[in-house]
């Protein structure tokens, strides 16, 4: 069973007190370059990708101490994102779900992550910008 992290003081009364700092946190147009795809060439040359990533949780600790060990941090989900991306699948649907994973698995106080993934020009026999998938979970 996880502790929660509000049951230590002097936090303790500070939470069970007051209402709840829910917040979001957004992370927009992460650039990266990797290789997924069905095509064998998709593959080996790899494409360009950018990754939209949003998470929600409870930011009242944070909001009140001003102490990054009790947020979000940002880093860490900018750093998810770099990881599971440099993992090759075929599907985009596969790396979102990988990445939601790690995210919820990783950083006990995201209560719903939301991933967008698209893989800019992509080879389908038309002038497209980009194709994307979006996956959202809550715990």
């Amino acid at each position: 069973m996880i502790e929660n992290p509000f049951r230590t003081a002097p936090f303790y009364y500070f939470y069970t007190s007051i209402n709840f700092v829910l917040g979001k946190i957004h992370l927009h147009d992460i650039r990266l370059y990797a290789h997924h795809g069905c095509l064998a060439e998709e593959t080996i040359i790899g494409s360009d990708y950018l990754v939209q990533l949003s998470v929600e949780g409870n930011l009242t600790r944070s909001s009140v101490s001003d102490d990054l060990s009790h947020t979000i941090d940002y880093v860490t989900l900018q750093s998810i994102v770099k990881q599971e991306m440099s993992v090759p699948s075929r599907l985009l649907e596969h790396v979102g779900q990988r990445i939601i994973d790690k995210v919820l698995n990783t950083l006990l106080l995201v209560d719903k992550v939301c991933v967008t993934i698209t893989k800019c020009n992509p080879p389908i026999g038309g002038d497209v910008a980009g194709v994307s998938v979006v996956i959202e979970q809550a715990r």
